[in-house]
């Protein structure tokens, strides 16, 4: 691995199967489980904006609200003249995503929007006839989830658990298409599009079969889907539990991945104390050393089917959900 852009972290598994271990961070668990302050929230939160947030998105992503509209215009001048797609939607609310993901930068926006529509248009299969019931799949074989919770920075958390993927009963395309469904259901929430989100790859239980469908084709679709054709910004990817499997899987994608995306990777091995030293101990699952609990996923599908705003935003995005 090219050790100056890629953080790499031994494991420890040792200090992990020990009761050492264990003790602290049952210790720990009992003195911060009172005072957890981390928000429980099943819903999208689809609210305006903060003062305090827009605050921060003016300093740190260049949007101001003064601005705001002009910029829009600009944007829509810029997909005209070029005329490199033809986007399905071109209304502000749609197009505002793309300009938050890429730090307000015309141009940067814009080949986002353009890679977005030639994914699309390339795939139909990611959304003609994709619903509710790919997420419920998905759930069941905790395969892809999304916590109740976010991290200590506010920013979304999509795990994988790659090693509970069977792809005899749950297919490639379906990975990607629930991965596509997930990533356009979190753009929805205004805080998302402005602070982007974090994801956290675990490979535990990761076999031979596994590797037999990693192919440069697969990767390149990953790395559209993940980096560089959805309006979600990925801060930050955590990978766990890799194992010398994993060099299999990494090797497919390292010559894909650009320097910034590089800087963003970290390998944790089976150490959580060095995944602790990015994300708090308060926003991950208990198998992490973690001081959350399992939470039914359920909940947040139930959120989405009684959701009209959200019903009609994945109407409008192609999707098989019941019109609201």
């Amino acid at each position: 691995m090219d050790s100056e852009r890629v953080r790499l972290i031994s494991p420890k598994k040792e200090y992990l199967r020990s009761s050492v271990f264990k003790i602290r961070h049952f210790i720990l668990y009992c003195a911060d489980r009172m005072s957890l302050d981390i928000e429980i929230k099943s819903e999208l939160d689809l609210s305006d904006p903060s003062e305090e947030l827009l605050k921060w998105a003016k300093k740190n992503i260049r949007e101001d609200p003064d601005t705001r509209c002009q910029t829009l215009e600009e944007f829509k001048d810029l997909i005209y003249s070029k005329g490199e797609c033809t986007p399905h939607r071109v209304d502000d609310a749609f197009l505002l995503r793309f300009l938050r993901s890429r730090k307000f930068s015309l141009e940067a926006a814009h080949k986002l929007l353009v890679n977005y529509c030639d994914l699309r248009e390339d795939n139909p299969q990611f959304v003609d006839g994709i619903g509710f019931e790919l997420l419920e799949k998905v759930g069941e074989l905790d395969v892809i989830s999304v916590p109740p919770y976010k991290d200590q920075a506010g920013k979304r958390i999509l795990l994988y658990k790659i090693g509970k993927w069977h792809p005899d009963t749950f297919t490639v395309d379906d990975v990607l298409s629930a991965s596509l469904l997930i990533l356009e259901l979190a753009i929805l929430e205004p805080k998302a599009q402005m602070m982007g989100g974090i994801c956290i790859l675990d490979f535990e239980g990761i076999t031979m079969q596994h590797a037999l469908y990693m192919t440069p084709a697969l990767a390149r679709k990953v790395i559209q889907i993940a980096v560089s054709s959805q309006p979600m910004r990925l801060e930050a990817m955590h990978v766990i539990n890799n194992s010398w499997m994993f060099e299999t899987f990494f090797n497919f994608f390292k010559p894909l991945l650009h320097d910034k995306m590089k800087e963003r990777l970290y390998f944790h091995g089976n150490d959580m104390e060095s995944l602790h030293q990015h994300v708090d101990p308060k926003c991950l699952p208990d198998i992490y050393g973690g001081m959350q609990p399992h939470y039914d996923y359920k909940d947040w599908l139930d959120g989405f089917r009684k959701n009209k705003s959200i019903l009609k935003e994945l109407n409008r995005q192609g999707y098989a959900v019941p019109q609201p």
